[in-house]
């Protein structure tokens, strides 16, 4: 009724596919273009975009406006090694805050100077 055929039991079936260097190479080849896209995609922008954010928190200055990641915006008065005291609002209110937590440089004290000088001529 039902014929059952196990080509892999059976040692004299001509048609055996024989295992070898050329069954691996494609699933190999595919993986090595997957990481290098993923590579190119994803990682290398990562990594830039990190370095960016790390030079702009290494090259704040006293009188730089930022705002944080919690949205405060405020004048930053004094630098410490990991931390900023920032003054915000009209009262003046002092805020210790970690650098890792400035999202942007808002506005630099020396850009001022140069629009006040440029104004004057």
């Amino acid at each position: 009724m039902f014929e059952i055929k196990f080509p892999f039991l059976d040692a004299a079936a001509g048609d055996v596919p024989e295992a070898g260097m050329g069954g691996l190479i494609q699933p190999i080849l595919m993986i090595a273009v997957f990481g290098v896209l993923m590579y190119f995609m994803l990682f290398r922008p990562q990594k830039k975009q990190e370095k960016a954010v790390n030079e702009m928190r290494s090259s704040l200055r006293v009188g730089d406006e930022i705002a944080t990641t919690g949205g405060i915006l405020g004048k930053i008065i004094q630098i410490k090694d990991e931390f900023l005291i920032i003054e915000t609002g009209n009262d003046r209110t002092k805020l210790k805050i970690t650098k890792w937590a400035v999202r942007s440089v808002e506005h630099r004290e020396e850009e001022e100077d140069e629009y006040e000088e440029d104004d004057d001529e």
